[in-house]
């Protein structure tokens, strides 16, 4: 039976649902969701690029960010990262501090692609269900595109503010609205957002849950969130008075969730305002990420990896690509959220 079927048959059965358990079996669904069906996800052949992807440089920066706490944290340096996609960050940072000198755990919500990772990373890496399982952690918290994937309640406010749920009729998925739960009004409440009427937009409490864990269970350490995403100033600004869901299939952009379902990524742009207000932990510095590169060296770190290339013109066009794919391309649409406890 296809994903879609399943959903309808659920909501035939039980009623409408929320679009949070929607988007949660269109991403999740045993072998039929997005996230663990057979088809590749990231690169050429899949539906979008992450950074990592693009060059090994750009775990050599993250390593470069987390050198500057090290003097603070134990040793040998752990490493925690949340959803690590095909493997690609963690085999870079890695091979930039060398597997002797770091402790590297994953905690990874897909089958499939803990599976893609074993065989790429082998003995170098612990694989974790949870943080609670790593004790005494002193070290980095690391995640690359990870929250605008939690699964997330849409609201709309009317007179009063309205979940949107998602019901079948005629073969075809539609939205319908009932009374928004107190958490989600007290969610705009603890951040100081008053939304206006006719307003839509997202709430994502998982990612509230997901920064308090990492706050309660790291000993000392730094956090590093990069995504797309915005402080609630823009997040909550006019131009986004309808929401921020977004989904990518074949590395073109739509913005209907509820076709391709199974087929297709889906996401949402991250509060950063809130996993600052409403986590305990400090934040070192929210930035851009083409800023958090170029401080860290990007540029000189590409032109000294080509000194020693035999065909310089190619390796000359391939940093090209890199710069500008890091730089200028995604560079200015993440943030790059560093947050502390215990330095």
């Amino acid at each position: 039976m296809e994903l879609k079927q399943i959903i309808a048959e659920r909501i035939k059965q039980a009623g409408p649902i929320s679009f949070k358990d929607f988007m949660e079996m269109a991403l999740y669904y045993p072998e039929l969701g997005y996230y663990n069906s057979e088809r590749p996800v990231i690169g050429k052949e899949g539906d979008f690029f992450t950074s990592p992807s693009v060059s090994p440089a750009f775990g050599a920066m993250i390593s470069r960010e987390a050198e500057k706490y090290k003097a603070n944290l134990s040793e040998p340096l752990t490493f925690v990262e949340y959803g690590a996609g095909n493997g690609s960050l963690c085999n870079d940072i890695i091979k930039y501090f060398s597997p002797e000198k770091v402790n590297y755990y994953i905690i990874e919500k897909s089958k499939r692609l803990q599976e893609k990772q074993k065989k790429l990373l082998g003995d170098k890496v612990k694989w974790v269900e949870s943080i609670s399982e790593i004790h005494n952690l002193s070290g980095v918290v690391l995640s690359n595109e990870v929250p605008d994937n939690f699964a997330v309640h849409v609201v709309y406010m009317d007179e009063i503010l309205q979940e949107i749920h998602v019901d079948y009729k005629d073969g075809k998925f539609i939205e319908t609205m009932l009374p928004a739960s107190d958490k989600l009004k007290k969610y705009f409440s603890d951040i100081d957002v008053t939304l206006p009427k006719g307003y839509r937009t997202e709430v994502n409490l998982e990612a509230i849950e997901w920064i308090n864990e990492i706050e309660k269970n790291i000993k000392k350490g730094i956090v590093i969130t990069i995504d797309y995403g915005f402080e609630c100033s823009e997040l909550y600004s006019a131009k986004r008075r309808e929401g921020t869901i977004t989904c990518y299939h074949n590395h073109k952009i739509n913005y209907d969730p509820y076709i391709n379902v199974g087929d297709q990524d889906i996401t949402t742009h991250i509060n950063f305002s809130a996993l600052q207000k409403l986590s305990n932990l400090k934040t070192e510095r929210f930035t851009d990420q083409a800023s958090f590169l170029a401080e860290n060296g990007l540029v000189s770190y590409l032109q000294d990896s080509i000194k020693n290339e035999p065909d310089l013109i190619s390796a000359i066009k391939k940093i090209g690509f890199v710069k500008n794919m890091l730089l200028f391309e995604m560079g200015p649409r993440f943030k790059v959220l560093v947050q502390s406890k215990g330095i």
